[in-house]
């Protein structure tokens, strides 16, 4: 393909590295990509909303607050992605990983998921609407080679 520059989104869990991998792997490979990705720090993302907004004395309304400013980013740069990876961990429930899935297929980027092999079933919604479905960040990166690129290592 022509595309100078691809952005591509990595949504997801946030307690493991791969978004690391996938940044250093495509960079070894010298792909044309710019990573963006949702607020990554567990903290800041769930209390921007009473540190910019004020204190809530109800936990629905201060989560409220920060969700929708979270979702400021979320949506935009989404919005402004070519590609959009979305890893689901097998420790915690990522409804957000979930919704940003559902988000960026129903805007019409194409989706892949990152995810175990042991969540096959409770992923099988999710996976459907994706383009692609990677058990490891490895295959993210050669998927992305090959969309951008052409090039397919075998």
């Amino acid at each position: 393909m022509s595309k100078t520059s691809w952005t591509v989104y990595l949504s997801g869990e946030i307690h493991t590295d791969w978004r690391e991998q996938i940044m250093s792997a495509a960079a070894a490979k010298q792909l044309p990509v710019n990573f963006v990705s949702p607020v990554t720090v567990h903290a800041d993302s769930d209390d921007c909303g009473a540190v910019i907004l004020g204190e809530e004395e109800k936990s629905f309304w201060r989560d409220n607050k920060g969700g929708k400013i979270n979702a400021i980013r979320t949506r935009t740069l989404i919005g402004q992605s070519d590609i959009v990876v979305v890893r689901f961990g097998d420790k915690y429930r990522q409804w957000n990983a979930a919704f940003d899935a559902g988000y960026a297929a129903a805007l019409g980027k194409p989706v892949i998921t990152l995810r175990d092999d042991a969540l096959t079933h409770a992923m099988k919604e999710v996976d459907g609407a994706a383009m692609a479905t990677a058990t490891e960040p490895g295959q993210v990166v050669a998927i992305l080679d090959y969309v951008i690129s052409g090039r397919l290592e075998r």
